[in-house]
């Protein structure tokens, strides 16, 4: 999964992971809402790029 990422990718999931610890930290209640929104926004991304990559033939 790494090597899809790239070093970009990566730093971006640091950043995220390191934002909901902060948050966590404060509030777990609020930092659970929002792991469940980055979550679910990911999935929603997955599954568009999936699609398209389907209709260009690279499925």
């Amino acid at each position: 999964m790494l090597d899809k990422l790239g070093t970009l990718g990566l730093v971006g999931v640091l950043v995220t992971l390191g934002g909901l610890a902060l948050i966590a930290w404060q509030s777990p209640i609020v930092a659970g809402g929002l792991a469940l929104v980055v979550g679910g926004v990911g999935l929603v991304v997955k599954g568009l790029l999936d699609s398209l990559m389907a209709q260009f033939g690279f499925a």
